[in-house]
């Protein structure tokens, strides 16, 4: 087996052990035709272990704090897809450059108070960013959560995100990539 392959199984194990965040069981997984669809829709290709992810484990609702969003249809309990919140903060931020949002920087995940877990797609690493805005402006916004979604997984699998109790007092390096201004190291 694979690094990858052992990778998907253990996160579906613990999906599948794991009551999710607000739903009494996991969703379905995608079928196979949903990542070209999503990947139509957004303009640029989805890292594979993302698509992955969503075609064997579940379309959202595991992971770290509320779970993967689903992927491109909402949830029934109305959570937005991941490819719907991407679209929706370009669209923003075509309206206001104040809310820009990077191209190909899907969010992922949503963290609450509006924080979003996203994975640059355009990275070959498929590295995971976290948006935390709270509070100021979205350029100063911007820090890197994991160097890639394989790190992150493992870190969950591990439980030793930055996001558990115990490293509550860990800062995040801000991410160098937006656009915007640079910004100083802080805890979101």
């Amino acid at each position: 087996m694979t690094e990858h392959e052992q990778l998907l199984t253990q996160v579906a194990d613990k999906a599948r052990n794991t009551r999710p965040w607000g739903r009494p069981s996991l969703p379905e997984p995608i079928d196979a035709a949903t990542p070209a669809r999503a990947e139509a829709t957004l303009g640029f290709s989805l890292p594979p272990l993302l698509a992955q992810l969503h075609l064997r484990t579940a379309d959202g609702g595991f992971g770290p704090a509320y779970g993967l969003l689903p992927l491109l249809d909402s949830a029934p309990s109305g959570e937005p897809a991941a490819v719907a919140q991407y679209l929706a903060r370009r669209e923003s931020g075509r309206e206001d450059p104040d809310r820009s949002w990077p191209e190909g920087v899907l969010p992922i995940s949503h963290w609450g108070c509006g924080m979003y877990a996203c994975v640059d797609c355009r990275s070959p690493r498929a590295t995971v960013l976290l948006f935390g805005p709270n509070p100021g402006h979205p350029d100063h916004a911007w820090f890197l959560d994991s160097p890639d979604l394989t790190d992150r997984l493992h870190s969950w699998l591990r439980g030793t995100g930055w996001y558990e109790e115990e490293n509550e007092d860990t800062d995040l390096a801000p991410w160098t990539g937006f656009p915007g201004p640079a910004t100083a190291a802080r805890t979101p």
